[in-house]
């Protein structure tokens, strides 16, 4: 299976090129570069990130990971995309999280997935007219807290769900 770029390199490569172009969507291209495709394994033409590296590590990894992922839809928000954009980026993270942290099959899913590379995908197809032109709303900012409490709220209970399977294993496994 080969690896599809989702960001045309020339985008990641030259982040602070275009002059319309804030800090904060060049910052989130060169996250997304780094968690999802900062390394290429030489000889198979794919390329791997922290996002990857750092889901070896049980769930604490994949915990990381997801919190740095938050950041691009922060980003997103404070740019002005929409509701349904912001539910997309979230519903990529959880993705990637929830199949990231089954051992070693998240692993490899997480090479190919590349949940921050979709979500700053989505940012920059985001109509920046449109966005430059609605100014954040009280309801905006509830909606982004929603989705953020909702987001840490998966991500969290999954980690005390692990801690609580491996003790009951560990339990199992030494129970005299």
């Amino acid at each position: 299976m080969q690896n599809t770029t989702i960001i045309e390199p020339e985008l990641i490569d030259k982040p602070f090129e275009r002059p319309d172009e804030t800090p904060s969507l060049a910052q989130v291209k060169m996250l997304a570069q780094l968690m999802d495709s900062a390394i290429e394994i030489p000889g198979l033409r794919i390329r791997v990130g922290l996002d990857a590296l750092l889901g070896l590590v049980p769930g604490a990894g994949d915990l990381v990971s997801s919190f740095a992922s938050l950041y691009i839809v922060q980003v997103a928000h404070r740019i002005g995309v929409s509701r349904l954009t912001l539910t997309r980026m979230t519903f990529n993270i959880l993705c990637d999280w929830i199949v990231g942290s089954i051992p070693l099959a998240g692993d490899v899913f997480d090479i190919f997935w590349k949940a921050n590379q979709k979500n700053v995908k989505l940012l920059i197809e985001h109509d920046a007219s449109v966005a430059g032109a609605r100014r954040s709303k009280t309801g905006d900012w509830l909606f982004l807290s929603l989705l953020i409490a909702i987001s840490v709220t998966v991500l969290v209970g999954s980690v005390f769900i692990s801690l609580f399977i491996l003790s009951r294993l560990t339990r199992w496994l030494f129970a005299e």
